[in-house]
This record gives C-alpha cells, structure tokens and sequence, in this order.
C-alpha cells in the first residue's frame, strides 16, 4: 500500500478552507481555551499584546516557548509573560503561572497559540512568550504592561 496525492479542490473549495483559517473570529478561539486560563486577556488587550510581541520581536528581545521561559524567569528575567489558552496538554506549562506569581511578573493567557507565534514572526505555534522592556516599543510595552497588572488574578 502507498500513499496517494489527494487532488486538489477546485476554485469553489478555497472558501471553505479560508474559514478555517488564521481568520477565525475571537469567539471561536475562546471556545476552545484550557480550565486554567485564566486571566484572559480581552479582544482588544490581545490585539495589543500580538502587536507588542511583533515589535520585540523585530528587536530580538522576547523570549520564546516554555523552557526558554522558564530559564530566564528562574534567571529573575523582568518582562510581560503572554501564555496561549489553547495549548494541549495542559502539564506542558501550567507551572509558569505560579513561578510568575512568585516573582511579581505580569501574566496574560490569549486565545491562540497560532497567532501568538505568527506575531513572534514563527511558522510554528507558540505557547508562551516573554517580552521584554526596550526604548523602541516602550509605549507600547508600558501600556501592556499596566493593562495586563491590572487584570484579576485567579484564587
């Protein structure tokens, strides 16, 4: 037995495939997020997060995926620590939300591990990233910051 090239669809088919797509709406994405994910960043914080994370990361100055994380937050690395809410199994890094709250880092989980790494400029997904203060996205990353402080924390 030997594998056979599935065809391709025609025309009427690419529809259906860009609605499953990178452009699922934020709705969709919460549906599908983890038991712990909490806190959730909103519509509009989780836009501002991706554009933040882009920023670091023309500069080269994030942090990504969990044992990088977890290395420079053990390090005592300062920064904003943005977690996916989709990501499986839930053990990959569900001990970074304590070791963040241990040291005083803000944290935010966003719906989409694909988005979080299409924005880290990654083909691949993305399950946690942490960004990094530098003088040319400080605004940006200040605004974050506040924003992501002053999100509630789970009990």
């Amino acid at each position: 037995m030997t594998k056979t090239k599935k065809e391709k669809l025609p025309a009427d088919g690419e529809e259906t495939a860009a609605s499953d797509g990178p452009e699922r709406s934020y709705q969709d994405l919460v549906a599908n997020l983890n038991p712990i994910a909490q806190p959730l960043a909103s519509k509009k914080l989780s836009k501002k997060l991706y554009k933040c994370v882009k920023k670091a990361a023309k500069v080269k100055n994030i942090r990504r995926g969990v044992k990088e994380v977890q290395k420079f937050i053990n390090k005592g690395e300062k920064g904003i620590v943005v977690l996916a809410g989709d990501t499986l199994p839930i053990d990959v890094y569900c001990h970074l939300p304590v070791m963040c709250e241990d040291r005083n880092l803000p944290y935010a989980y966003i719906p989409s591990k694909l988005d979080l790494g299409s924005s880290a400029g990654s083909k691949r997904p993305t399950c946690v990233i942490l960004i990094k203060a530098h003088q040319d996205y400080q605004e940006a990353y200040d605004e974050c910051l506040e924003e992501v402080s002053s999100l509630p924390k789970p009990l």
